[in-house]
């Protein structure tokens, strides 16, 4: 017989006789209590931002991030503890080493392991950059700081975790035993990328922001992971590089210890052409564009460089030395759009390689000979 068989005046007196109306009464209340309080905090932080309190705009993200993840595991240990009682919550699933684990145990694990990165996340996110901004540290730096604070609060976390539900750290020697051969055999390459990602954090020969070249292709590093870099190149793609790569390879850093690089923008002009008036003008270029922009720098100062005799032009160099390597590309498009306009209108050949062709008479008689073959 189902239950769809009885009346509901039968089935009614079923569920009453098997339900604590008291117990699921406190536990919807609680619930209740939980979100009334979390809206309660809102609305004041609310009223707060209202009358442009610093702190209320200043910390409005992280309180509301915290909030909820807050509210979230508040509800999730409150009904673990509510079922606490039950026997599904305790019967064995599993076994590791002498100890039995269970629902209970797994949730405790969960929760303390998920609750330590959420924690983890909201420091580096709200908190970290405000000690960041204050001792004005690079983007490296400040990149490392959070791999490394995340990476040690998870660490502890699962420490925490094991030894909270009964595990015998000592009883995994056996499984860490096993880890190391099948990293020894296995998973070298994997293994050196991680041991290369943790060296890239402390030796930082290369950060986050930096701009590199890599077989001819240019990029900025947008992400140092613990197996592989990151690199944004400038038509927007993303490319993956092991982190092994940084150390055995050749990797030029513009952004490395001196950011300072300098730009050679080779002019040609014809012959005939009064090679002090080129330099003048195009030191003119170059003042004209410092004043507009600030990457250019005066020290040290732009220096016209004459090569020497080209095949069709006297070929020249202009050396100027920019701040900052990202605008390597603009800068050198201003400067050609500045050369090539001033020499125009002074009237300055740039010329072009040409080549003359010379078609020589050939005898009469040599034709005659042939047409008669």
């Amino acid at each position: 017989m189902t239950i769809f068989s009885y009346s509901p005046e039968k089935l009614w007196t079923i569920v009453n006789n098997h339900v604590d109306w008291l117990n699921l009464s406190i536990f919807f209340l609680v619930i209740f209590a939980i979100f009334l309080f979390r809206w309660l905090l809102l609305f004041y932080i609310g009223k707060l931002k209202q009358n442009n309190r610093p702190f209320a705009l200043q910390y409005d993200n992280a309180i509301r991030h915290v909030l909820n993840w807050i509210t979230t595991y508040s509800i999730l240990l409150f009904i673990l503890f509510y079922f606490s009682k039950s026997e599904w919550m305790f019967k064995k699933l599993t076994s590791l080493g002498t100890e039995n684990i269970s629902i209970f145990v797994l949730i405790i694990a969960i929760l303390i392991i998920s609750m330590a990165s959420r924690a983890s996340k909201t420091f580096t996110k709200f908190l970290l950059p405000k000690v960041y901004q204050r001792y004005q540290l690079d983007k490296g730096i400040q990149f490392t700081f959070n791999r490394i604070f995340h990476y040690s609060i998870m660490v502890i976390a699962v420490i925490v975790s094991l030894t909270t539900v009964g595990i015998d750290l000592s009883a995994l020697t056996v499984f860490a035993g096993v880890v190391g051969v099948g990293i020894g055999f296995g998973m070298q390459n994997i293994a050196s990328n991680f041991i290369s990602g943790i060296i890239l954090l402390f030796e930082r020969p290369i950060k986050v922001g930096d701009r590199v070249i890599i077989d001819d292709v240019i990029g900025d590093v947008e992400k140092i992971n613990m197996r592989a870099t990151v690199i944004k190149t400038l038509d927007n793609e993303h490319i993956i590089v092991p982190n092994s790569y940084f150390l055995e390879e050749k990797v030029v850093n513009r952004s490395y210890s001196d950011p300072t690089l300098r730009l050679v923008i080779p002019v040609g002009v014809a012959y005939g052409t009064d090679v002090d008036k080129v330099r003048t003008l195009l030191l003119q270029v170059a003042g004209e564009e410092r004043i507009e922009s600030s990457i250019i720098i005066s020290d040290p100062e732009p220096f016209v460089n004459f090569v020497g005799f080209g095949s069709s032009s006297l070929d020249f160099e202009l050396f100027v030395w920019i701040s900052n390597p990202n605008q390597v590309i603009v800068t050198k498009s201003n400067l050609n759009f500045r050369i090539n306009k001033i020499l125009a209108e002074h009237k300055i050949e740039i010329p072009f390689p040409q080549r003359d062709l010379h078609i020589r008479s050939v005898d009469q008689t040599i034709i005659d000979q042939r047409n008669l073959k």
